[in-house]
C-alpha cells in the first residue's frame, strides 16, 4: 500500500486514491459520493475529490461518532 498519497500539496484526489487515505474500499468512496456524504467533481469524465471534502468527511465522521452512544459489545 502506498501511502506516499497524501501529500499536503495535493488538491484533489482520485476515487482510488481517496479510498486508501480513508482506509476505505474505492467501491465505499462511489457508495459517499452517490449519497451526498462525499463531495466530488466530474471533469473530462473522471471524478475528482478535493482534499477539503476528504477532510470535511473524516470531521462529520468523528463528530458522528463523538455524539452517538457507544454500542454494547
Amino acid at each position: 500500500m502506498n501511502l506516499t498519497l497524501y501529500r499536503s500539496d495535493k488538491l484533489f484526489y482520485r476515487p482510488k486514491e481517496a479510498a486508501i487515505v480513508l482506509g476505505m474500499s474505492r467501491t465505499a468512496v462511489f457508495r459517499l459520493i452517490k449519497t451526498g456524504e462525499l463531495q466530488s467533481v466530474k471533469r473530462d469524465g473522471y471524478r475528482l475529490i478535493h482534499v477539503e471534502a476528504l477532510q470535511e468527511f473524516a470531521r462529520a465522521l468523528v463528530e458522528a461518532s463523538e455524539s452517538s452512544p457507544e454500542r454494547a459489545a
